[in-house]
């Protein structure tokens, strides 16, 4: 795994490029870091009164709107942090041309801004759990050492979108067209356990969504130390620490197949 050993080897120049990343993203901004809090609350906003009041979607999930925002906060690091890294290799094409270094700690400097909002989210809906939740009271530390996991989940799929792009560059086209129905299809406006009857005939069906999804166990897990006021179900955690290994795993031996070619296909 010298892929990622090379984060603390290099651990001076990650932190240069996540510098660069960071003050590129909210050059020239007074509010900085607010901003990426903006759009996830303006979804939330929307999804809530379509959802929530027009529609009715949140019958039998209670505080809707602290489990619609633990999953839109899920959901954006993920989505986000895998389009801006499958770019990321390509948008340093002059940099890698020019320099020897460990390029993957370009899709990970991107992985790692995109944390830092991801990071403080949390706290603010750890926050709200605390205020408006007291049955998570117990649970809601528990995001703490589950949410590593998911950013290692996260980098592990980045590092593949960042390669196969570097390759391929319609990866990002497609990437982009599978992320909406990909939301629409994880556990994140609706609940598998208040699914009408109609959809739970279709039993297959909702295993696939609760498992093959490979992304919905992990919010799952979560959310519901930061929601539910119990501890998340050992199976949903159990499905994030593998997760996060086969991730990496997959991320290292993808990078390793095109790391030699990247001078040459940027």
């Amino acid at each position: 795994m010298a892929v990622y050993a090379d984060l603390v080897r290099y651990r001076e120049l990650f932190a240069n490029l996540f510098r660069r990343d960071f003050h590129a993203k909210y050059r020239g901004s007074a509010l900085g870091i607010v901003w990426s809090l903006v759009n996830p609350v303006a979804v939330l906003v929307v999804y809530l009164v379509v959802f929530g009041i027009i529609l009715d979607k949140s019958a039998g999930i209670p505080h809707y709107w602290l489990y619609l925002l633990s999953g839109i906060a899920c959901w954006t690091f993920f989505a986000v942090s895998l389009q801006t890294a499958a770019r990321s290799l390509v948008e340093s094409a002059d940099l890698i041309r020019k320099v020897r270094f460990p390029r993957q700690l370009v899709a990970f400097s991107v992985v790692a801004t995109q944390a830092v909002t991801f990071a403080v989210m949390l706290g603010i809906l750890i926050v709200l759990s605390l205020v408006f939740v007291p049955g998570a009271r117990g649970t809601v530390w528990l995001v703490l050492p589950l949410a590593p996991l998911y950013v290692a989940l996260v980098a592990g799929a980045a590092l593949v979108a960042a390669s196969l792009n570097a390759i391929l560059r319609d990866v990002e086209y497609i990437l982009a067209a599978a992320l909406l129905p990909w939301f629409f299809l994880t556990p994140i406006l609706w609940s598998l356990s208040t699914l009408p009857s109609s959809a739970q005939s279709h039993e297959r069906l909702i295993k696939v969504l609760e498992w093959g999804n490979f992304i919905a166990p992990p919010i799952a897990a979560l959310r519901d130390a930061l929601w539910s006021g119990h501890a998340p179900r050992t199976a949903d955690v159990v499905y994030l620490a593998v997760a996060a290994l086969v991730a990496l795993v997959v991320g290292s031996l993808v990078f390793r197949r095109v790391d030699d070619r990247l001078a040459i296909v940027l």
